[in-house]
């Protein structure tokens, strides 16, 4: 009997009707107003309701059964069932390859399994799709510094935090880098 992840990649993967993603919603113009929002804030707590409002926007899937995919995945994630959260994103990303949650998700749960290098890889692509995409941004921080490259990690936590100066990942400036980029044991 195939799981209900099993069977949403083989239908992903071979359904006809599974073929045809349509465009990620465009969030555009609700993204430039929580953006603007959140630069204006005056609080850490305030800023953490508008980065919650633009986590609705971006975990808004093309179609059903996309959102139906990054739900179980990220459910999954949450269960920490790595292997299978993988498996739901492998699914998504197959169905929606322009879909940057589905990178951006697959990329959380590999950081997880500290396969940094594969996480990288779909951070970047996540980034590509949505360049404003504030947590893929950070999360890029945060994984090139798991990889040892503190100073791009460092560089990717400050272009986050130019969209959004409250981030809790503002912490990891404070990583001590030596001239051959390598963090500094404290």
């Amino acid at each position: 009997m195939l799981t209900r992840v099993a069977f949403a990649c083989l239908l992903a993967l071979t359904g006809p009707g599974w073929a045809d993603c349509p465009p990620a919603p465009d969030i555009s113009a609700r993204m430039d107003a929580l953006l603007a929002e959140v630069q204006q804030v005056g609080s850490e707590q305030a800023a953490r309701g508008v980065s919650a409002r633009m986590w609705e926007e971006w975990v808004k899937a093309p179609d059903l059964r996309a959102q139906e995919l990054l739900d179980e995945g990220m459910q999954r994630r949450q269960a920490f069932d790595l292997t299978g959260a993988v498996i739901a994103f492998d699914a998504l990303i197959a169905y929606c390859p322009r879909y940057a949650e589905g990178y951006n998700q697959r990329a959380f749960a590999n950081f997880i399994r500290e396969d940094y290098e594969a996480a990288l890889v779909d951070l970047d692509r996540a980034i590509e799709l949505r360049p404003r995409h504030v947590a893929a941004i950070a999360g890029r921080g945060l994984t090139l510094i798991a990889l040892d490259r503190v100073a791009d990690g460092q560089a990717a936590i400050r272009a986050a935090m130019a969209l959004n100066p409250w981030l809790s990942e503002r912490r990891f400036l404070d990583l001590a880098v030596d001239p051959e980029d390598r963090a500094i044991d404290l």
